[in-house]
């Protein structure tokens, strides 16, 4: 395990190393002029702009700016006049402030959501397609099945505005969506969210009741699961206890492939419920032209999809005794 691990981690550095160079070449694509000129706002002057490309070592070739910038990221740089303490992303230039501190400061808000979503989609999309596989062919699994085609053909900005109007405006059954530290009150931070975590959570639980369903009819297919059955077991211990197990091991390699998709979704989310998270400043960044921010907000992203994956490798070989992590 300890071999895979540093195995795993060491590819997860190189990876994050090539989206780094990729996103600082498309960064440096636009003209050393017009990023100064996106820095000094609207009091731009020739040699305010000459300044400011000296300032962000935009004078230099493109692979040192490149060097230096990965290096700032480790070990922190100097811009300008002021020291970006490590790990430096740069300044934002609409705000000013540390590229990382303000990613950071949005971070639990989209982490809330995420994790959230992530726990009602998995309960009740696997609970849904368990039920419809253990039920297949009968009235629960058609009604199981057809639930999940209605809300995987349902939108996060058309969900979003009905959830607000029939549990916010019209009967005051929630608060406004926001977002409360779970450290500060968890009962304030759940039901903050709570609306967000199901429009988020509902086209996942969909695809994941689908998915479940199809792997569980498959398992129970299987000869060892014959093999069990004739051994006398109960149909809740082959279910459970035999079939469940080995119907995980797709659900769980999905599961890490749509990290990416989740970051995406709560994009949409955040900004149809007004959360300031991460995905909101994302949006933004991009309206504002923003580069060193959508930069930062690249490689977190780029990050969270990598480790994601570690940890879902991990749980893919403990669940599933077939899979070898030395391998």
């Amino acid at each position: 395990m300890l071999v895979f691990l540093v195995r795993r981690v060491l590819g997860a550095i190189v990876i994050l190393l090539v989206i780094s160079a990729i996103t600082f070449l498309l960064f440096f694509a636009v003209p050393g002029n017009e990023v100064a000129a996106l820095s000094c706002g609207k009091v731009c002057t020739p040699a305010l702009i000459d300044e400011i490309r000296r300032s962000l070592g935009l004078d230099q070739p493109i692979w040192q700016q490149y060097l230096t910038y990965l290096g700032g990221i480790f070990a922190g740089r100097m811009i300008g006049s002021q020291m970006c303490d490590a790990p430096c992303f740069g300044y934002s230039f609409v705000n000013k402030q540390p590229v990382f501190q303000t990613v950071a400061d949005r971070l639990p808000v989209t982490l809330s959501l995420a994790i959230g979503a992530t726990v009602l989609f998995l309960v009740f999309g696997v609970g849904l397609g368990m039920l419809a596989a253990l039920r297949k062919g009968k009235i629960a699994d058609k009604l199981a099945m057809g639930f999940a085609l209605i809300a995987g053909s349902m939108q996060i900005y058309v969900l979003a505005p009905f959830l607000l109007y029939a549990f916010v405006y019209s009967t005051d059954w929630l608060p406004r969506p926001h977002y409360v530290s779970f450290f500060e009150s968890p009962v304030d931070w759940a039901v903050g969210l709570i609306l967000p975590w199901i429009c988020l959570a509902f086209i996942f639980m969909a695809y994941y009741a689908r998915l479940t369903r199809s792997a569980m009819v498959d398992v129970l297919s299987e000869d060892y699961i014959r093999t069990v059955r004739a051994k006398g077991l109960s149909t809740w211990q082959v279910y459970f206890k035999h079939a469940f197990r080995g119907a995980m091991s797709p659900i769980a390699t999905i599961l890490g492939l749509d990290i990416a998709g989740l970051l995406a979704g709560a994009i949409i989310t955040e900004t149809s419920f007004s959360l300031i998270g991460v995905g909101q400043l994302a949006v933004n960044s991009v309206v504002s032209s923003d580069l060193p921010m959508m930069m930062g907000v690249v490689m977190l992203a780029s990050a969270a999809v990598v480790i994601a994956n570690i940890i879902v490798d991990v749980v893919y070989a403990a669940i599933d005794p077939r899979i070898k992590v030395t391998a």
